[in-house]
């Protein structure tokens, strides 16, 4: 039954990886489409003037003709495109088959299915997608889904194929409920870093593309918001990652007490978490203390990212410490 449950979870996780490919490529039509817009709009050779019709009135039972004002029309490069309507419809389909892959690899463990490599890159990409449909209700950030939905997929690919076990009961020190605590912080702070870094990314090209002429190249980025603008969400979003990855290194420190007897011993992983506290905690305090806002502010968000990914992989994989039984 176990082996049962956990074959069909990996044909869910290759099910939701083909509905996210489709994602990937409904979104990248999107960005083409968004530049088509804006081309045709840029070409257009209407008056600058507010478009009038003429509307007929009785006035003292005389028709009178008058011409009225209607507004200017609304501006299609504000508008997502039905490719965007696509992706993100895909992402919600996907994200389902992703959360049954969870669940169902969990009920073959009969634990939480974060014990692993592999399960935590399963659980991880699942939030990671959960929180970018998430922050939807709060700011239209549609047009990250290609840099969402390309990263889930190298994730994934990456965790299936060189990453996969199969399932296994955890280790002594791992059956614990820190386990449930402590690591799930870990992943959604993960989310949130991942979203933040897109908005870092999508800064720079939009700030790139401000300081120079007009580009054919990038002419979608006028369809997103200003380089400041941008730089704002990705502050903002990063901010609470930052609070879920404090947790976690607190979180941490009770567990390793627990389980070793001490709350702190320069662990490969423990330093590296603990590095990408402090690179996080410096770019916050950069930006509010001293000034640093836009291109600085985010290059030094994607340092953090390139930090946690450092520590998801290479020191997952090629270090050795008291954390390497949760590895591969």
């Amino acid at each position: 039954m176990t082996a049962t449950l956990a074959s069909y979870s990996v044909v869910l996780t290759y099910s939701a990886m083909a509905v996210y490919v489709i994602a990937f490529i409904s979104f990248a039509l999107d960005m083409a489409k968004r530049a088509g817009n804006v081309a045709a709009v840029q070409a257009a050779t209407a008056p600058a003037a507010a478009p009038a019709e003429t509307v007929a009135t009785v006035r003292g039972g005389t028709v009178v003709l008058e011409k009225v004002d209607t507004g200017a029309p609304a501006d299609p490069t504000k508008r997502g495109t039905k490719f965007e309507r696509v992706g993100m419809a895909m992402m919600i389909l996907g994200v389902i088959l992703h959360i049954g892959a969870v669940v169902l690899r969990g009920i073959a463990a009969d634990r939480v299915p974060w014990g692993n490599m592999f399960e935590f890159s399963l659980t991880g990409t699942a939030l990671i997608v959960l929180i970018f449909l998430g922050v939807q209700l709060w700011q239209n950030l549609q047009f990250l889904g290609v840099f969402i939905s390309g990263l889930t997929l190298i994730l994934l690919g990456i965790a299936t194929v060189n990453y996969y076990v199969p399932v296994v009961p955890l280790v002594a020190a791992l059956q614990s409920y820190w386990l449930v605590i402590h690591v799930f912080v870990a992943i959604a702070g993960t989310g949130f870093f991942a979203l933040g870094a897109g908005l870092a990314v999508s800064q720079l090209v939009q700030t790139y593309r401000q300081g120079r002429p007009v580009s054919k190249k990038l002419r979608f980025m006028e369809t997103l918001p200003d380089a400041d603008r941008l730089e704002v969400l990705s502050y903002r979003v990063i901010l609470v990652g930052f609070v879920l990855w404090t947790f976690t290194l607190i979180a941490g420190a009770i567990w390793a007490e627990r389980a070793w007897g001490r709350y702190w011993g320069w662990d490969t992983k423990e330093v590296w978490t603990f590095i990408i506290g402090v690179v996080y905690a410096g770019y916050i305090h950069a930006r509010a203390t001293r000034g640093w806002r836009g291109a600085r502010s985010s290059w030094l968000a994607l340092i953090g990212f390139g930090a946690v990914m450092f520590n998801f992989s290479v020191v997952n994989v090629f270090f050795k410490g008291l954390h390497s039984y949760s590895g591969l």
